[in-house]
Order: C-alpha cells, then sequence, then structure tokens
C-alpha cells in the first residue's frame, strides 16, 4: 500500500504511452479524415467517442494527441536535463561566481510562472511546435540546474567525497562518479513532474493558438475547438480535458510513487522492535 501511488501513476502513464504507441499503426478511423455529413455524432458503436464539428472521429484524435504532447513533453524535458544538469553541477562543483550566475538566472526564470514564459516566448517566436518546445525547455533548464545544484551541494560535503577529494581525485571525476549517481534519483523524480508541467503547458498553448498547428490533433486544440458546441455536445470537451487530466495525475503519482521507493529516507526500517 505505500507505493499505490507508483502503481496507479504507472497504470495511468503506460494508458498514455499505450495510446500513444498504438496511434503510429492504427486509429479508429483516420485522424484527420472530414465528413460534414456525420458532424457532431454522439458516441457509438461506429465512433466510440463520437465526432467533432468537422466530423473527425474524437477518439482517433486524442490517441494521436497523445503522441504529440508525449513528443513535446519529451523533447523539452530532455533538452531541460541536457543544459540543466550539467550546470547546476559545474555550480555546485565550482560554486563562487558560476554558482551565483545560475542562482541569478533561475531567480529570474522562476519569477514568471512556466505557463506565462512559455506564452511569452511563443508571442515573440511564434507559434508552432519547435517553438512550443522552445518556450517549455528554457524553463526546464532552470528547474534541473536549481534542483541538480542543490542535491549535489549536499553530496560534496558527505565523508566518501571528501575522501575522494583527499585522494587525488579531480572535481570532474568526483561529479562523475561519486556526485551524479548520487542525484539521479532526484532527477528522474524531477523528470516525471516536469514532463506533468510540460504536458499542460503544451495543451495551454495550443488552447491559445501558439502550439501545435493544424492539421495536427493537439488535445488543447480540441477544448478550444470543443467551447462553441459545449451546450449541444459538451464531450468534446469533457474527453480531452479527461485526457490532460490523467496524463497530469498519472506523471504526478508516478513521480510520488518514485520518490518514495528510491529515497532511503523514506524506506521503512527494518528490524525494528
Amino acid at each position: 500500500m505505500r507505493h499505490l501511488s507508483l502503481g496507479v501513476g504507472l497504470l495511468l502513464t503506460g494508458l498514455l504511452v499505450a495510446a500513444a504507441l498504438v496511434s503510429f499503426f492504427w486509429t479508429p478511423h483516420p485522424a484527420d479524415a472530414i465528413g460534414i455529413a456525420r458532424r457532431l455524432r454522439p458516441p457509438s458503436a461506429e465512433h466510440w467517442l463520437g465526432t467533432d464539428q468537422l466530423g473527425r472521429d474524437v477518439l482517433s484524435m486524442i490517441m494521436v494527441g497523445a503522441r504529440n504532447s508525449i513528443a513535446v513533453g519529451a523533447v523539452a524535458v530532455g533538452l531541460g536535463m541536457a543544459v540543466g544538469v550539467p550546470l547546476g553541477l559545474l555550480a555546485a562543483a565550482r560554486r563562487g561566481w558560476i554558482d551565483e550566475g545560475l542562482s541569478r538566472f533561475a531567480d529570474l526564470v522562476f519569477a514568471f510562472p512556466a505557463i506565462l514564459s512559455a506564452f511569452l516566448v511563443t508571442a515573440l517566436l511564434g507559434p508552432g511546435a519547435i517553438n512550443a518546445i522552445l518556450a517549455i525547455g528554457v524553463f526546464n533548464v532552470a528547474v534541473f540546474a536549481r534542483v541538480a545544484r542543490g542535491a549535489a551541494i549536499q553530496v560534496w560535503g558527505r565523508p566518501f567525497v571528501r575522501a575522494a577529494l583527499a585522494l587525488g581525485r579531480g572535481p570532474v571525476s568526483v561529479t562523475l562518479v561519486h556526485v551524479l549517481p548520487n542525484v539521479s534519483a532526484v532527477l528522474i523524480v524531477q523528470a516525471t513532474v516536469a514532463f506533468a508541467v510540460a504536458i499542460l503547458a503544451e495543451a495551454a498553448l495550443s488552447y491559445l493558438g501558439l502550439g501545435i498547428q493544424p492539421p495536427a490533433p493537439s488535445w488543447g486544440k480540441m477544448l478550444h475547438e470543443a467551447q462553441t458546441f459545449m451546450p449541444m455536445r459538451p464531450t468534446l470537451a469533457i474527453f480531452p480535458g479527461a485526457a490532460i487530466a490523467l496524463a497530469v495525475l498519472g506523471l504526478n503519482l508516478l513521480g510520488d510513487g518514485l520518490r518514495d521507493a528510491l529515497d532511503p529516507r523514506l524506506r521503512p526500517s527494518r528490524g525494528a522492535g
């Protein structure tokens, strides 16, 4: 029961990934197939989640939208880790002006919420998936740099690191051999949380027309298009909204479960009593 959140998070995240993978070779109907004659149909045996205002199959669009959301989130989080983690480890190892400069950069980025920062970048560079990835990735760089720095500073103060330095190991060797493995659990947990934020930010950008552009399906774009038809077909907004909620919930629960499983301080002591 201690890892219930991990199990539920794995289940929900697994469903998200499975839907995205299956969409590469099968969907109930082509996601971009327009048919005015079948527009705004309710859920049925032919269209399990109904059709939208252009006659497109909603389930097919949600499946392909999952693929696009995962792609944006994965690249944005990967960009944040690839740049932010080395910066954080460097700041922890060198301290001084490097550490101070990184801290001020992080403070500047954190002065604006993640979604607001993404709005600003995409408004300046223009709409599109690439600019959405860049906007979300810039915020993730500061997040991973701050997390890696804080965790690494704690590891640098431990006796085994001081012993390695006393034996003549350089800062690079100590960082790669001792520091990085000991902060990897924290970074993995942060990656799941950042992934959830990236999916939410991508949906918000697409809702405003700044993210993934038509005809590529996007959960946020589906919500935007559904608001006009809410009185006659509310399921058009319910289904993509539920997909966003379940994806974010699953990733957050997965992060909580991984934290409980990977952090030795949260493990129950054995042999007590």
